[in-house]
């Protein structure tokens, strides 16, 4: 489903890729997230490929472009490239065109850019974006350059109004999950994901702490990139790749119990009623519901009362837990 820029080039003409004839319709962003915002996009996207006969295609980056554009104050990110694929796929895409984004594709005019991409390669009908959509050098390009160029190469071009949620009418935007998360509201974030916010990582070894303590954690390797929720405990589910899913307490934090000072906060995973080894697989979590703030404790024994009650509240909170998504956009 998935092309880079690099496959592009080897792959050659759009023939050789099977639409030449169908065309396309697409939709372009950096697609952080995969949100409801999004995918309220592409189902207008699919909507329309369907009652032309065209793909419906998403083009997309190997990066957030503001990494390379404004490196220092890029955002951290909500999905790694893998996982965004795999959501463009459940989502019904029939095509994902990753591009390269590098110093030479931020510095590519948006003329240029629509040349290349939507008209050369993907032979696109129709494009698909919100109202504020910009993009090529320097944000030049918006929904009236593609109106124009579009009026010149038969492409038809629609700038949607941004799904909103919640009782302001706020757009639903990847920032505004960010901010949800690093307030510690994974049911909020969730609302407007349509799914539980996740984390990935190989579980690694780690001191061994919590298996002394009677509660073994996974110690997830999540990328220094990703979003992490404010520090806490979570009630949420450990998903194995082999498909089975684990009820999880999930701590994000730096364990100010036993360390004064931590460069980073850690995911650790202390799945229920479950004995293996985790060790160098593909870990997820799944966060479902906050249980508690970070806190150091004045003894071991008092960290362990409050690990034996994170269980129980686990157990409750995933019993009791319903998706917050349903009807979220408008």
């Amino acid at each position: 489903m998935a092309g880079s820029g690099q496959e592009q080039q080897e792959l050659g003409s759009t023939g050789d890729l099977g639409w030449a004839e169908r065309g396309t319709v697409a939709t372009i962003g950096a697609f952080d997230g995969v949100h409801l915002g999004h995918l309220y996009l592409i189902e207008k996207v699919k909507a329309e490929a369907a009652e032309t006969g065209a793909l419906a295609a998403v083009v997309t980056f190997d990066r957030h472009p503001a990494s390379v554009v404004r490196p220092g104050s890029a955002p951290l990110l909500l999905t790694a490239l893998g996982q965004k694929l795999e959501l463009f796929e459940a989502a019904g895409v029939d095509l994902a065109l990753v591009l390269e984004f590098d110093a030479q594709r931020a510095a590519q005019s948006a003329a240029s850019f629509v040349e290349e991409v939507l008209v050369g390669y993907l032979r696109a009908r129709a494009v698909i974006v919100g109202h504020d959509f910009h993009f090529g050098r320097g944000r030049e390009g918006d929904v009236a350059l593609l109106q124009r160029m579009g009026a010149r190469s038969g492409l038809d071009v629609t700038g949607l109004r941004l799904a909103t949620s919640g009782p302001g009418g706020e757009p639903v935007s990847s920032t505004r999950v960010r901010r949800l998360l690093a307030a510690g509201d994974v049911r909020g974030a969730a609302a407007l994901l349509g799914r539980w916010q996740r984390l990935q990582g190989v579980v690694c070894h780690g001191d061994k702490r919590g298996r002394e303590l009677g509660f073994p954690t996974a110690n997830l390797a999540v990328g220094r990139e990703m979003q992490l929720p404010a520090d806490g405990v979570y009630a949420g589910w450990y998903l194995r790749p082999d498909g089975t899913r684990h009820q999880t307490a999930i701590s994000v934090g730096r364990q100010p119990t036993f360390y004064a000072e931590r460069e980073s906060s850690l995911v650790e995973a202390y799945l229920l009623d479950f004995q293996g080894d985790l060790y160098d697989e593909l870990g997820t979590v799944e966060l479902v519901e906050r249980l508690r703030g970070q806190e150091r404790y004045e003894s071991v024994e008092a960290l362990v009362d409050q690990m034996t009650a994170d269980e129980a509240q686990t157990r409750k909170a995933l019993a009791a837990a319903r998706p917050p998504w349903p009807g979220a956009v408008a």
